[in-house]
């Protein structure tokens, strides 16, 4: 092996995370002014997908979900029940879980979400398939990536 190509894999250009890093920030930013509009913020976003869909939901399932940790959760749930948009209590069976409940000013807000995603998918530019595939994809990574080890 030459020097020169010792060192192929660690040229920017030769790795998968990059472009997957930059495409999650672009992505991201698209949604702003939606969001914006709504009052809520990506992360915000997520949680309130989250709780559309499930209407009450533990902290832990929540974060599950989401795959995100508690340290980031907290202050985005704090906020979301400031704004009205959900409720935390306790769970009586285990005090350290709190139960989230979306709240009628939550619910409200979905119709106004829901003009989001095909504002989004024309952003991105790719056809049915094409989002099939990276959606099968990215999916088949992150599991992959949770489930094992990294070895040499």
């Amino acid at each position: 092996m030459k020097d020169k190509d010792k060192y192929e894999s660690l040229k920017l250009s030769n790795q998968v995370c990059f472009p997957l890093y930059a495409c999650s920030k672009a992505l991201v930013s698209k949604y702003t002014p939606y969001l914006k509009k709504l009052g809520l913020t990506y992360t915000q976003y997520i949680v309130m997908m989250v709780m559309w869909e499930f209407e009450s939901v533990s902290s832990r399932e929540l974060a599950e979900k989401l795959h995100l940790d508690y340290g980031t959760l907290t202050p985005v749930l704090k906020k979301l029940e400031t704004t009205g948009y959900l409720t935390r209590n306790r769970d009586p069976q285990d005090e350290r879980l709190l139960i989230l409940k979306i709240t009628d000013k939550g619910t409200k807000i979905k119709d106004e979400a829901l003009k989001i995603p095909p504002c989004i998918a024309s952003c991105v530019g790719l056809n049915e398939d094409e989002f099939k595939l990276l959606y099968i994809l990215t999916y088949k990574a992150l599991n992959n990536m949770e489930n094992t080890d990294c070895k040499k």
